[in-house]
């Protein structure tokens, strides 16, 4: 396995990295240059970490090197917040450019000669039809094209409106650059597609100095030439888009030649990974913000615990395809089990809390007992647990019947409390509403440590904290935000919603080692699961998010629905 765990480990025999073992072989391709070409648009989302370990992975793999590149040629929808947000995540991630960051936006003046080329060529006019009008004409995939009334001006008369048109002439939407191909090519994307259209909008980073932008189609690939990239890789939707981005590659004077490879985007179960989909959940109130802890976007997995390592081991186990199919979300919380359970630091906290007193012990005694960190790793070392007559355990683990097979406290049973003494329970104490308050137990002094020398055996052994250092906590527990596995896939999606997708359990009780955490450290709550502190918490009240349960939750999940 590679130092960052890319897409490729384990997992060689790959198509992509087939195609750039062939072609370092035949030697076309000398340095493997790749690329992550994000727009600075939105937030990443775990989709995009799959391109991303796949980019990076590749140019480590072999040799060469992955550039970032911002594909920043709609300035109404882009920003600088999004621009430091990707940096941030890819670089959380676990990968680094460099001093290889681009953005299309450099590139306009060198785009801009090139699509005069194509209007000298013969290859590229000036449109006067509205999108609409464009679009209709198009035809259908059993239906050509109809030409453009413009498609026969002249170079100059081209030329002329095309420079009008940079110095901002025409109003928005009043005319397009379209490319001359073919309208009745089978494949839409060559039915004269446009290359540049007029937008009087400041962008983020060459303010007003243009107002005809590039489409995506013609940034895309003439930057990769720009830049050197060799592997230009892609999902699946842009597979109709080759021929148009090999075509503008044939009829320009690029420097160098890239080729573009397609694999199958990731979906996932229980989630959508849409950018629509995404800023409606959002915008209509269905989650906080994106970095929600139900969302998939890189920052609400983060915020919810989950370590970068184990997002690239599950791009990893997923491998990389041709064919669409949808992932279990269990494996992703597979993933983050197996590196939280090796670097987690064990804590206890009680959820759901229930007073225990043991009345035979000193009312003002207090002990320090020793707890393991982290089972583990015995470099993680121990921690001293305050215990005290007075403890909270959790609700669930007392029954006043108990069934045949529950194990854990009841009247007059013995159990272990974790890291301390066995204890018996007497009596169970109500309240005005006949609701179970109080356990009252005794304790035996002889199993301090939770062995007893006579060499008796326990059933159970409960976590617990003590009641006078406890400190009171709020814990979020998340399940599914959509409740079918494929949301959408008949009508809406928000159809599907999941209303209890997230379950706030206040006056939860932790011991007080976890309000020394930082802000998104990630620990394991003996017997319930790992647990992330939030970056609300504050002093006088901690907030954890649950990153995963301790076992799959999502069958039991899926049964119920």
């Amino acid at each position: 396995m590679t130092e960052n765990g890319s897409i490729a480990d384990g997992n060689q025999h790959n198509f992509v990295h087939d195609i750039v073992r062939r072609d370092l072989a035949a030697g076309s391709t000398e340095t493997v240059v790749t690329r992550f070409p994000p727009e600075p648009n939105g937030y990443l989302h775990i989709g995009h970490a799959k391109s991303i370990c796949l980019n990076f992975g590749i140019a480590r793999d072999f040799g060469g090197r992955c550039h970032l590149r911002f594909d920043d040629t709609n300035p109404t929808r882009e920003a600088q917040e999004y621009i430091d947000a990707i940096e941030a995540d890819v670089r959380w991630l676990g990968f680094d450019w460099g001093e290889h960051r681009y953005f299309a936006s450099s590139h306009f003046e060198r785009l801009y000669e090139w699509a005069e080329h194509l209007i000298g060529s013969g290859k590229a006019y000036v449109d006067d039809q509205t999108a609409d009008t464009i679009r209709l004409h198009r035809g259908t995939l059993t239906t050509p094209g109809t030409d453009s009334p413009f498609r026969g001006r002249s170079v100059p008369e081209n030329l002329d409106l095309f420079r009008r048109m940079r110095a901002g002439e025409f109003p928005d939407g009043s005319r397009v650059l379209r490319a001359r191909i073919d309208m009745a090519s089978g494949n839409i994307n060559l039915r004269d597609p446009v290359l540049y259209r007029i937008l009087h909008a400041p962008h983020p980073r060459t303010g007003t100095e243009w107002c005809i932008y590039p489409t995506y189609d013609f940034a895309h690939g003439q930057s990769d030439s720009i830049e050197g990239v060799t592997h230009s890789i892609c999902t699946l939707e842009f597979e109709d888009h080759r021929p148009l981005y090999d075509w503008l590659l044939d009829n320009l004077p690029t420097p160098t030649r890239s080729r573009q490879y397609e694999f199958a985007r990731l979906n996932l179960s229980h989630t959508v990974l849409s950018k629509r989909r995404l800023s409606r959940l959002v915008d209509e109130g269905h989650v906080d913000d994106w970095d929600d802890p139900r969302l998939p976007t890189l920052r609400g997995l983060r915020r919810r615990g989950y370590p970068p390592e184990a997002i690239r081991d599950f791009a990893r186990r997923i491998g990389v395809t041709k064919r669409d199919n949808t992932v279990e979300f269990a494996m992703l919380e597979h993933c983050a089990r197996e590196v939280l359970n090796r670097t987690a630091e064990r804590r206890m906290a009680v959820l759901r809390p229930l007073k225990l007193v043991i009345e035979n012990y000193p009312p003002d005694q207090v002990e320090h007992l020793d707890a393991v960190n982290n089972p583990e790793d015995a470099g993680a070392g121990a921690r001293a647990v305050p215990f005290a007559r007075e403890l909270f355990i959790e609700r669930d683990d007392f029954m006043e019947d108990p069934p045949r097979k529950f194990f854990r406290l009841a009247p007059g049973r013995e159990v272990r409390l974790r890291y301390a003494y066995f204890v018996t329970c007497r009596e169970a104490v109500r309240d005005a509403t006949g609701t179970i308050v109080e356990l009252r137990c005794t304790y035996d002094p002889e199993t301090r440590g939770g062995n007893a020398p006579d060499g008796r055996k326990v059933k159970a052994t409960l976590h617990w904290v003590s009641a006078r250092h406890a400190r009171p906590a709020d814990v979020h527990l998340y399940g599914p935000l959509f409740l079918e596995a494929d949301p959408g896939r008949d009508g809406d999606a928000f159809d599907h919603l999941n209303p209890q997708s997230r379950e706030v359990l206040h006056d939860c009780q932790v011991e007080p080692a976890v309000a020394d955490l930082m802000p998104g450290t990630t620990v394991q709550f003996e017997r319930q699961g790992y647990f992330c502190l939030d970056r609300s918490s504050g002093p006088d009240r901690l907030m954890l998010n649950r990153t995963v349960a301790l076992r799959d939750t999502w069958a039991k999940v899926a049964r119920r629905n």
